[in-house]
């Protein structure tokens, strides 16, 4: 037992030795190419050690190889041109659209019903009578009314006869002319229940769905038919209390609804609500389209566009031109180099505008004409980096004008007049199918609600 004690530890001192041989063998490769890296390789070095240092010294300081033995590589970006383009200054809302005017037609005093004398969706002029009550009764009373004027006129006449001849006193005549103006009040109350039982139309409108048939026997306050006014049509909407200071009477709203897709309509704003409510914090409006077309219903749901101001050469830019940074607002612009064929970046603050859909305004900073990086910005860390043109990966499309090429399309053309253009043919009437209501006459928005027509 004692003799295998130094066999045991001889071994594992072997152990150790070998583990310690195979980690020097393993690390020396690694040391000696960085020797040669860092120094002037020997003439006899192994060639598979002199390129192993080379692959490992390129791999390794790539840059710092390119900045200290070359000119550096220029940046690939891809850029746009400021162009100019016509903005709109406006916000979206949702409104409904009511009547200019509208009632429910109710009888002031009960009674059966003994003529309707309009249809269901009839135009129908102011003072137009619609519908007759029964009035055997009130008739007789007017004349019952009449008969009784005759004889207190007669009475009175005759008095003033017999107290110019000093037959009867002044009293006598005082009474018969007191008897007189009774004998008014009776008629005109007479006349006034009569006028009571035929309902008459308080202005030009379109009839609704009656709601009554003859014979019926109607209470005072029952509903009978609506009568609408939709030569022109209120649209309500409400915007944000920000606005509240911006929007004015006389501005104008454009105004599209579902259920007329493809058509645009243009409505002038008529008053504000003097109260914000506190609920939603928003300000009511109230706008006025022409309808005389009849295309418009109450009801309708509407998506509103209120306008406050049109800019016609805004610059613009594409939106992925800007670079936030804190509170402020960068983009890389490309000028020119040192040398003739050298581009390089410049970071230059900006100040944004009005925001559409792909583009942004900008009011200071740039100018017409100037070029801007739209990708590859992050790899441009300080101005003055060299710059490489490319054209964006998206495919070109058919006849059309090469992806990322500056300001695509010929000179002078202005693609967001265009859109605009194309969108704008729209709001241009064509016959009976056209957008706007083009009806000859007066707006029917600017008249009164007592105004005759």
């Amino acid at each position: 037992m004692a003799m295998k004690k130094p066999y045991l530890l001889v071994a594992v001192l072997g152990l150790v030795v070998a583990g310690g041989g195979a980690w020097w063998f393993q690390n020396k490769p690694t040391s000696a190419p960085t020797e040669v890296v860092a120094g002037s390789a020997p003439s006899n070095a192994p060639t598979s050690t002199a390129g192993a240092a080379a692959g490992t010294g390129a791999g390794a300081g790539a840059g710092a190889g390119a900045g200290a033995g070359g000119p550096a590589k220029p940046t690939a970006v891809e850029v746009a041109q400021v162009d100019k383009a016509k903005l709109v200054d406006e916000t979206q809302s949702v409104g409904s659209l009511r009547s200019f005017q509208g009632i429910v037609l109710r009888p002031e005093v009960g009674g059966r019903v003994s003529q309707i004398l309009f249809k269901d969706g009839q135009r129908v002029k102011k003072g137009q009578t619609l519908v007759q009550f029964d009035d055997q009764l009130p008739v007789a009373q007017l004349m019952q009314a009449k008969a009784e004027l005759s004889i207190a006129q007669a009475n009175h006449t005759r008095n003033q006869e017999l107290v110019s001849q000093n037959f009867i006193s002044k009293r006598s005549l005082d009474e018969s002319d007191a008897a007189l103006q009774v004998a008014l009040a009776k008629l005109s109350l007479a006349q006034a229940t009569l006028q009571r039982l035929k309902v008459v139309a308080p202005f030009d409108g379109v009839a609704g769905l009656r709601q009554i048939n003859v014979g019926d026997y109607l209470k005072d306050g029952a509903d009978m038919v609506n009568i609408e006014d939709i030569d022109a049509v209120l649209l309500d909407f409400r915007l944000s209390e920000n606005f509240q200071a911006r929007i004015k009477p006389g501005q104008k709203a454009q105004v599209s609804f579902d259920a007329l897709p493809g058509k645009k309509f243009t409505a002038v704003v008529q008053a504000i609500d003097p109260l914000i409510d506190a609920n939603g914090r928003s300000v009511g409006v109230r706008g006025c389209i022409d309808n005389r077309q009849q295309q418009l219903r109450p009801g309708m749901f509407a998506r509103v566009s209120a306008v406050f101001g049109e800019r016609i050469d805004a610059l613009v830019i594409p939106e992925e031109a800007i670079v936030p940074q804190g509170g402020r607002t960068f983009v890389v612009k490309v000028s020119q180099g040192a040398n003739k064929d050298e581009i390089v970046s410049e970071r230059v603050t900006v100040k944004i505008g009005l925001r559409q859909p792909g583009k942004v305004e900008i009011l200071e900073g740039l100018s017409f004409g100037d070029t801007v990086v739209v990708a590859g910005q992050q790899r441009l860390q300080k101005d003055g980096t060299l710059l490489r043109i490319v054209e964006p990966a998206k495919a070109q499309g058919p006849g059309g004008n090469k992806p990322g090429e500056a300001g695509a399309g010929k000179a002078g053309d202005k693609p967001s007049d265009k859109a605009t253009d194309k969108a704008g043919n729209g709001n241009k009437p064509k016959g009976k199918d056209g957008a706007n209501n083009a009806a000859a006459g007066d707006n029917p928005c600017l008249r009164g609600l007592n105004a005759t027509r």
